[in-house]
């Protein structure tokens, strides 16, 4: 979708949250939670036609912190098994 081309239908009408202002923060829900106290702010994809959405972690330093602190999902399945 970053592409400006929507995965799931093929339309070209996605449209971008990328340059909202104040994603996160205390009242926003346009964040996921990586810990206790730290919050990922999202860029959000719309394909306006069939309505998919992707959300994107914004900043990269959070994405090392998700890295740290979560689970990864090739983990979970190994467990699994």
């Amino acid at each position: 979708m970053k592409s400006g081309q929507c995965p799931k239908c093929g339309s070209k009408a996605v449209y971008s949250g990328a340059d909202i202002p104040l994603k996160s923060g205390p009242f926003s829900s346009n964040a996921i939670p990586i810990g206790l106290t730290s919050m990922a702010a999202l860029d959000n994809y719309v394909c306006v036609d069939c309505g998919l959405v992707e959300s994107y972690v914004a900043d990269e330093y959070m994405l090392k912190k998700i890295a740290r602190k979560w689970k990864a999902v090739n983990e979970t399945a190994d467990e699994e098994a």
